[in-house]
């Protein structure tokens, strides 16, 4: 009688921790977004911008704006932000941009927009990435930067990896 009553107890306790356990695994799996779809994949979305395919595989999406970058005097790269992409606009005129000779490069970072997702990326990834769309786009040896809301990141890692590719002011 006296085990019976010891016993039980413990069975109904490890049946309790088992059922929640499970019911937390089912919750996170519910919770768990679905894995990306690649543009231009089967079932994924459209294709409708340029894309660079870079050295290892992955496509990254542009848009070119201003003066032709062949007579640009100010080449200038633009990384989006968290929630943007390439079709993010700088409030800049065109009078400003004729006259100063200005070409902008917006381009969406990997896994953003039209881009290819790339897990493992950091900062020193992302610096090269811009390296390399600047070289398939043939802006030139040096070009300018900027960045916008969490986009800083990426021109920091362009300022502490590829240091020789920006403008110095």
């Amino acid at each position: 009688m006296i085990v019976v009553q010891f016993f039980f107890p413990v069975m109904i306790n490890r049946i309790a921790v088992a059922v929640v356990v499970i019911l937390i695994g089912w919750a996170y799996m519910a919770t768990k977004p679905p894995p990306p779809k690649i543009c231009g994949s089967i079932n994924g979305p459209p294709v409708t911008s340029p894309r660079v395919k870079l050295g290892d595989g992955r496509h990254l999406a542009y848009r070119e704006f201003g003066f032709p970058k062949e007579e640009a005097r100010y080449k200038i790269i633009v990384v989006h932000g968290f929630a943007n992409s390439k079709d993010t606009h700088l409030p800049v005129s065109q009078e400003l941009i004729y006259d100063l000779g200005i070409y902008f490069l917006y381009f969406d970072r990997a896994g953003y927009g039209e881009s290819d997702p790339y897990p493992s990326r950091s900062v020193k990834s992302e610096a090269y990435d811009i390296e390399e769309l600047a070289d398939k786009l043939q802006i030139g040896k040096k070009f300018y930067i900027i960045g916008m809301s969490i986009g800083a990141y990426p021109v920091w890692g362009c300022l502490k990896y590829i240091p020789h590719r920006h403008v110095n002011f």
